[in-house]
């Protein structure tokens, strides 16, 4: 979940949607209004921002009102931070590389001329 949540957040006009989500919920109409683009795009960006947990859509009779999902960022930042912290060889699909990391000459970058 982790990769989808950064790779959402890895694009600049989603991080934008996302603080003005952050400062209120607007609908897709507002957002195409204040960034200046188009509702296709705006609703590709939403796409995503939704897959990866980060927003939330409502319909209010024909408009689609978002929100920054507060709750669930919370939640990813302490995944994060359990990830982050939890020793490499406890992590799934990291024990060959903490191997690696355990195994490392000092001179590792001198053998190799660097």
């Amino acid at each position: 979940m982790l990769e989808i949540v950064f790779k959402a957040l890895g694009e600049p006009t989603r991080l934008k949607i996302l603080r003005l989500l952050f400062e209120q919920d607007l609908c897709v109409c507002d957002l195409e209004e204040v960034l200046q683009m188009n509702q296709p795009r705006i609703s590709q960006h939403l796409k995503v921002l939704k897959q990866a947990g980060l927003v939330e859509e409502r319909r209010e009779a024909q408009k689609r009102i978002c929100s920054f999902n507060k709750r669930n960022f919370t939640a990813l930042i302490e995944e994060f931070n359990t990830f982050m912290e939890t020793p490499l060889d406890q992590l799934a699909g990291f024990e060959q590389v903490n191997e690696r990391l355990l195994n490392l000459d000092e001179n590792t970058c001198e053998k190799k001329g660097r």
